[in-house]
């Protein structure tokens, strides 16, 4: 069973759409108990990273969830701000994140280029930077991302695929058991589908 976790940053009803859809059993979870029984976690998310942070810490999910990650290797995968939650921190708060992959998220930077709006929004090809489980059958498909901000790793080792939005910028991440997408598979149709069959798979 996939849990999906629901601390009120996210539009839970299309990730648990989605995973119906796929044909994979999934449910809702918002409780350290239901952390605890996790088979594999979704982490969606949308929203300001500081206020994701918040939400997990007076739910009590930020211990169980790196418990059952760290310690007993349950598959994660870090959707938008859950994928950024992931990181240590954001230059867009001054909460810490989980600290699960090494790394931290910064806004974009137009740069004066007026063609380069933010929040980046829209439609973009993916380049599989190396080989996962999480991307197979994905190599030239194109995600739905809304974001201001995005992750840069510490070592590009856990980069697996990148987009281009004004520069080149981590659009998918992973360390061991854990894995993060700054896109939104749940409203990427197709490929969106094939990813979260994918990540079900694991």
């Amino acid at each position: 069973m996939i849990s999906i976790v629901n601390y009120g940053v996210s539009n839970i009803g299309s990730m648990l759409n989605m995973m119906k859809k796929i044909g994979f059993p999934a449910q809702v979870v918002s409780t350290p108990a239901e952390i605890e029984r996790a088979d594999k976690i979704i982490l969606p998310g949308v929203g300001a990273f500081d206020h994701g942070m918040l939400a997990l810490m007076e739910l009590g999910l930020v211990i169980p969830l790196k418990k059952r990650i760290v310690q007993d290797r349950v598959p994660i995968l870090g959707v938008c701000l859950g994928m950024q939650l992931l990181a240590k921190g954001s230059e867009e708060g001054v909460l810490g994140g989980l600290d699960l992959i090494d790394g931290y998220c910064i806004r974009f930077q137009s740069n004066g280029d007026t063609s380069i709006r933010i929040p980046h929004m829209g439609w973009n090809e993916l380049t599989i930077r190396r080989e996962s489980a999480l991307l197979e059958r994905l190599e030239g498909a194109r995600f739905y991302f809304v974001h201001s901000y995005h992750f840069v790793c510490t070592s590009q080792a856990n980069v697996l695929a990148t987009a281009y939005y004004g520069n080149e910028f981590t659009a998918a991440v992973q360390c061991n058991n854990v894995w993060g997408v700054q896109f939104h598979p749940e409203k990427s149709h197709r490929f969106g589908m094939t990813l979260l069959s994918n990540f079900a798979r694991l």
